[in-house]
């Protein structure tokens, strides 16, 4: 049995979690989600809970058990909490503002990058060194955010770029001249 697919899943108050065949649909506070699961696996709302059971040891029912619970509970995790990842400009001159819904962003070229929000996503700056990526959708944040730290991802020498809140840049030495004295 799946370590990950047997645990049940939690319905919170105020989310609506509806399943018709193969498709699941998931509403709350914060948005609305789709997912269509594999039709081998069997999804069953009971008293509040979500369970994902498989009917054999097949090879593709044991892949995929895991994972659909997975993504269910994501689901009713992002409507009810949603989601949030957050970025640091480190570098000199680097910053970050809101101007409308879109995020512009100063990053050592010679024009601004803005980066327009897909549906569901917003963008905020505490200030300007720090941008925060929020939405109900787990993929879609964390591919925004991976969308816009590939305007400049941190390099290993001054360590200047785009990261990751808490991501550690290993760091190398540079050119050491052997003439040098």
């Amino acid at each position: 049995m799946s370590r990950i697919g047997k645990h049940p899943i939690p319905v919170p108050a105020g989310v609506e979690v509806t399943i018709n065949g193969n498709h699941i649909n998931v509403k709350g506070p914060k948005g609305e989600l789709d997912y269509n699961f594999c039709e081998i696996l069997n999804v069953e709302l009971a008293e509040g809970v979500v369970t994902v059971t498989r009917p054999d040891d097949s090879r593709q029912a044991k892949s995929m058990h895991g994972l659909t619970r997975t993504l269910i509970a994501n689901m009713v995790e992002g409507v009810s909490k949603g989601y949030e990842k957050k970025l640091e400009l480190v570098g000199v001159g680097y910053r970050a503002a809101i101007k409308g819904s879109n995020l512009e962003m100063q990053l050592g070229f010679s024009h601004p990058v803005i980066v327009e929000p897909p549906a569901g996503i917003t963008f905020t700056c505490p200030d300007a060194t720090h941008i925060v990526v929020s939405g109900y959708d787990k993929q879609l944040v964390g591919e925004t955010a991976a969308c816009i730290r590939k305007w400049r991802k941190p390099e290993p020498y001054k360590g200047k770029g785009i990261r990751y809140e808490g991501e550690v840049v290993r760091r190398k030495l540079g050119k050491s001249g052997k003439g040098d004295k």
